[in-house]
């Protein structure tokens, strides 16, 4: 009785189908949004999405971070780039909790 030769990329095919299925499948009972549709406001005559504006503040919050940062009695906190993404991420986060929940 002759044994079947496998293909070498065979099994690599076999395994990416065993862990893409069910990904695949999961994925698709995920939702993003509610029935009502994202949160959005409209300006300059165009809706844009709410997590744009809380970005947006974010962004600011963080460069201002980064100026207070700069006062000489303020020059000892470590890693500053870290800290002020920190700050743009909690303005950001407060922001959208204030005016989206």
């Amino acid at each position: 009785m002759a044994s079947r030769v496998q293909h070498p990329n065979e099994s690599l095919t076999m395994t990416f189908v065993l862990r893409a299925v069910p990904l695949a499948i999961s994925s698709c009972t995920l939702t993003s949004c509610s029935l009502a549709g994202a949160p959005s406001y409209e300006m300059f005559g165009a809706f844009f999405p709410a997590w744009m504006l809380c970005a947006f503040l974010g962004i600011l919050g963080a460069a201002a971070a980064g100026l207070a940062l700069r006062s000489p009695r303020l020059d000892v906190i470590p890693f500053p780039l870290a800290v002020c993404t920190a700050c743009g991420v909690i303005v950001g986060v407060l922001v959208w909790t204030i005016l989206f929940s």
